[in-house]
C-alpha cells in the first residue's frame, strides 16, 4: 500500500514539476502542507510556505500578509470559494514584480460531465452543464464548491487585474495530468490510443472518452470541453516556452519521465526531462540505445544529453500509426506493403539469436526494443523514423513486438473495412496465431509491469471507468426502465420453460458456462449456415426456421448476440413473443435450485452460520493439510461451500508448470473431502473472482492470507464488496506447501 500512495503521489506532481521554476525563489501553496503538490514545489528548489484556503483572508493571513513570493498555486481551492474574486485580487498583492500564479481549475462543460461523469461537488450528472440551476438556489443547500467555464474564469481573471491568462490543457484531469496541452496546441496522434480517462464517479459513465478527442479537435472544441486547465497568469504577461507535456510519472522515480515540446522562438525542440534525480541514469540509456539502433541501420530521431536532459529536433511528420490506419482505411494493399516493411525493420533492429524454424515462436531478438512500434515513429521521407526507444529486452521474441505492431496499425474502427479484413488474416500473415496468447501474454506483463498495473490497481478501479459498466449504461439508456427490467434482466423462465439460446459465438459461450448448469437450455440456433449442424457446448446449432416447428410459448428465446437488433426484429417477424437479451457484462440473479441449500449426507450439518454459500478457489496440486484447513475452517462460516478446481490447462498458462496430479484426480479429491458440498471446474476463459460471483453468487470468498496484502485480491474484495459479498483470509499453513 505504501508502493500505491508513492506512486499516486508521483501521478499528481506531474501537474507542476514539468515547470522551469527559478530555483530559490519563494512560493506560496494553497493547500496543505503534506500535499503531493507542496512536496512538488520543495523537489523544484523552491523556499515553500503553505496557507489553507478558508484561513487565507484571516488568521494565517496575517502572517503573510506582509511578505512578496514568486510563485503562487492553487489547484481546484478557488472553486470552493464563495467570492474567488477576494483571492484572485489578494493573490495578485502578494506576487512579486516577476511573480507568476498557477491556478488549477475544473471545466464546468468538461467532455467528462458530457460522458456521465457527475459533478465532483454535487455528486450528480450534468449540474455544472447547468450552471448549477438546480443546486445552491436554496438557503439549505450546503455550498460545496462549482465549476466554471472557460470564459467565466476569464471574466473572474480580468476582474482582478490578470491580463491575458496563459491556459493548457490538462487530460485527464488534474489529478492524473498525463497530458497537457498549451491554448492552441492540438494532439499530434489519436488519444484513443494514448488516454486512460479517470472520473469523479466511473460508475455512471456512458460514453468512452478517448474515442471523442479526435473529432473535438478537428472540430476546434479540443480545448473549450477540456476537462480542466492549468492557468498561468504572469505579471509581466510573459508566457511559457512549453507547447506540450506527456508525463508518465505513474512509472515511478526512476522511470517517471516528461517528453516535452518547447517554442524556442519560433524553433520547436523536443526535451525529454527525468523527473527526479533518480531517473537521470535512464536518459543515458536512451542515448544508447539510439546509438544501437543506427547501428543496424534504424533510423531514429537524432538526440544528444545536456544539461541534464535528452534533446531532440521537433519532426512535423506524420505518426507511423496514424499513416498505417489511413492506409488500412484508404488501400489495403499498400498498408500490407508499408506493414511488411515495418516488420522487417524490427527484425533488422537487432542480432538474431534463433531464426525462425516454422515453429510458431518465431525469431529471438538479442535485444528486443519492445516500443519499436508504429505509435512511436514518424513517416519522412518514405522510411520510418524511431523515437522513445526507452527500453530492450533481452533474449526477446520478435513476435511480441509484431504482435504489437498489428495491434496498433489495424484501425478496428474502419466501419466495413475491419469487418471485411478482420485482425486474424494480419495475424496469420506474419505466422502469430499459433502462439498468439503468447505474444498477447508478454505483452500485457511487460507494459502492466512498466506502468504499474498491479501496484496501481485499486487506485486504477476506482477512478476508471470499466467498459463492461459502460456498456450496461448505455444499454439501459436505449430502452424504458419497464422495457429493460423485462429483456435484460429477468432472462430465466419463472415456470422452468427450457431456453433456446440464439446465437452461438462468445456470448452464447459465455452464458453457457456462467449459467448453464443453473437452467435447461434446449437448443442453439443461429444464423450463420456455416454453424448449423456444430455444436456449441455440447448442444447442437440449428436454423432459427426450427423455432417455426416449436408450440407457441412452451420455451423461451435468450438473445446471446452483442448486436441484437435485427434479431430482435426477425423474432418479431416470426411471430416469437417471448425473448429476452442476455448481456455479458452484467451478473445475474441465479434461479432457485433444488440443491442449494442440500447438506451432504456425509456429516454436514443445517446449522445457521455467518454465510450461506462461500466459495474457494485454487489448483490443489498434490493436496495436503493446508488444504484441509482451509476447507474445514471455510465450512464452519458457510452452510453450503462451493470450491472451484483450477484446470490443467490454466496451470500450465499462469504457473507455466506441469501439474503433477491430473485435472481429474484433483477434482476428485477435492469433492470427495466432508467439508466440501460442490466441486467444479474453473473455465479456462472466465477464471476470475468476478466470474465466479456471477456463477455461484456466494456470499464469502476463502482465500489463504498469503495474499492478503496483494493488490489484485484487494481489488476483487472491493468488488465482492460492492456486490454484498465479502473476502476472507485465513491464516497461512506455513509448515506444508505444495
Amino acid at each position: 500500500m505504501d508502493e500505491e500512495k508513492e506512486l499516486v503521489c508521483c501521478l499528481r506532481q506531474g501537474l507542476l514539476l514539468w515547470q522551469n521554476f527559478r530555483a530559490g525563489a519563494r512560493a506560496l501553496y494553497i493547500g496543505k502542507e503534506d500535499s503531493p503538490l507542496a512536496d512538488a514545489l520543495k523537489l523544484s528548489g523552491l523556499k515553500t510556505e503553505c496557507v489553507l484556503l478558508k484561513d487565507s483572508l484571516d488568521g494565517d493571513w496575517l502572517k503573510i500578509n506582509n511578505k512578496k513570493f514568486d510563485y503562487i498555486v492553487s489547484v481546484s481551492d478557488v472553486e470552493r470559494a464563495k467570492d474567488p474574486a477576494q483571492y484572485l485580487s489578494a493573490w495578485r498583492r502578494l506576487l512579486s514584480d516577476e511573480g507568476k500564479l498557477l491556478l488549477g481549475m475544473n471545466n464546468r462543460l468538461g467532455i467528462r460531465y458530457f460522458c456521465g461523469d457527475r459533478d465532483p461537488y454535487t455528486s450528480r450528472s450534468f449540474d455544472g452543464i447547468e450552471n448549477y440551476q438546480r443546486v445552491y438556489a436554496n438557503p439549505e443547500d450546503a455550498f460545496l464548491g462549482r465549476m466554471y467555464s472557460r470564459g467565466e474564469i476569464e471574466k473572474l481573471l480580468g476582474d482582478a487585474g490578470w491580463e491575458s491568462p496563459h491556459f493548457f490543457t490538462v487530460l485527464p484531469d488534474l489529478d492524473n495530468p498525463m497530458l497537457i496541452y498549451a491554448d492552441g496546441e492540438e494532439p499530434l496522434e489519436s488519444l484513443s490510443t494514448r488516454l486512460f480517462p479517470s472520473y469523479n464517479h466511473p460508475d455512471s459513465v456512458f460514453l468512452e472518452e478517448q474515442f471523442l478527442y479526435d473529432t473535438l479537435s478537428s472540430e476546434k472544441l479540443f480545448h473549450k470541453m477540456a476537462n480542466s486547465w492549468l492557468i498561468e497568469c504572469d505579471a509581466n504577461n510573459n508566457k511559457s516556452d512549453v507547447l506540450h507535456v506527456t508525463s508518465s510519472l505513474e512509472r515511478g522515480k526512476e522511470n517517471g519521465f516528461f517528453t516535452i515540446i518547447h517554442d524556442g522562438g519560433g524553433t520547436r525542440w523536443v526535451e525529454k526531462r527525468a523527473a527526479y534525480a533518480e531517473g537521470e541514469r535512464h536518459l543515458r540509456e536512451i542515448e544508447s540505445n539510439a546509438e544501437d539502433l543506427k547501428r543496424h541501420g534504424i533510423k531514429v530521431v537524432d538526440g544528444s544529453l545536456s544539461s541534464g536532459s535528452y534533446r531532440m529536433p521537433f519532426i512535423s511528420a506524420e505518426v507511423g500509426q496514424v499513416r498505417l490506419r489511413r492506409l488500412f482505411r484508404e488501400d489495403t494493399e499498400a498498408f500490407l506493403r508499408e506493414l511488411d516493411h515495418f516488420r522487417d525493420l524490427i527484425l533488422q533492429s537487432s542480432e538474431h539469436e534463433k531464426e525462425d524454424s516454422g515453429d510458431g515462436n518465431g525469431v529471438i531478438l538479442r535485444r528486443g526494443y519492445f516500443d519499436m512500434v508504429p505509435l512511436n515513429s514518424f513517416y519522412i521521407d518514405g522510411e520510418y523514423v524511431f523515437y522513445d526507444q526507452e527500453f530492450f529486452v533481452e533474449h526477446y521474441p520478435a513476435n511480441v513486438m509484431l504482435s504489437r505492431m498489428v495491434g496498433l496499425a489495424y484501425d478496428p474502427n474502419a466501419g466495413r473495412k475491419s469487418v471485411d479484413f478482420p485482425i486474424e488474416r494480419l495475424y496469420e500473415r506474419y505466422n502469430l496465431q499459433k502462439n498468439l496468447s503468447e505474444w498477447h501474454r508478454m505483452d500485457w506483463e511487460f507494459l502492466s509491469s512498466f506502468r504499474k498495473d498491479k501496484e496501481l490497481r485499486l487506485y486504477h478501479e476506482k477512478y476508471r471507468a470499466d467498459g463492461n459498466v459502460i456498456n450496461l449504461n448505455r444499454q439501459r439508456m436505449n430502452f424504458s426502465e419497464e422495457e429493460y427490467n423485462r429483456l435484460f434482466m429477468d432472462i430465466f423462465p419463472e415456470d422452468g420453460r427450457p431456453l433456446v439460446l440464439f446465437g452461438s459465438g462468445r456470448w452464447a459461450q459465455k452464458f453457457m458456462i456462467l449459467y448453464g448448469k443453473h437452467c435447461n437450455v434446449e437448443a442453439v440456433i443461429d444464423n450463420n449456415e456455416k454453424a448449423w449442424g456444430g455444436t456449441m457446448e455440447g448442444l447442437p446449432v440449428e436454423s432459427p426456421e426450427t423455432l417455426l416447428k416449436r408450440k407457441r410459448n412452451s420455451f423461451r428465446v435468450l438473445i446471446c448476440i452483442k448486436n441484437y437488433l435485427s434479431v430482435l426484429r426477425q423474432l418479431s417477424d416470426m411471430g416469437v413473443e417471448d425473448y429476452r437479451i442476455f448481456d455479458g457484462n452484467k451478473a445475474y440473479e441465479l434461479p432457485q435450485s433444488d440443491t442449494e441449500n442440500e447438506s451432504k449426507e456425509n456429516g454436514s450439518d443445517n446449522k445457521k452460520k455467518k454465510y450461506k454459500v462461500g466459495y474457494i478457489a485454487g489448483v490443489f496440486d498434490l493436496f495436503h493439510i493446508g488444504h484441509l484447513n482451509m476447507f474445514r475452517r471455510a465450512k464452519e462460516q458457510c452452510e453450503h461451500l462451493i470450491v472451484g478446481v483450477v484446470s490443467d490447462e490454466q496451470v500450465r498458462k499462469s504457473k507455466r508448470v506441469e501439474p503433477f496430479v491430473p485435472f481429474d484426480e484433483r477434482i476428485e479429491m477435492v469433492r470427495s473431502c466432508r467439508y466440501v458440498d460442490e466441486a467444479h471446474e474453473i473455465p479456462f476463459e472466465y477464471a476470475g473472482t468476478r466470474e465466479a460471483w456471477q456463477m455461484y453468487h456466494f456470499d464469502a470468498q476463502f482465500s489463504g492470507s498469503d495474499y492478503i496484502d496483494d493488490n489484485n485480491w484487494l481489488a476483487e474484495k472491493e468488488f465482492l464488496h460492492k456486490h454484498g459479498a465479502e473476502l476472507v483470509f485465513f491464516p497461512y499453513t506455513e509448515q506444508t506447501s505444495s
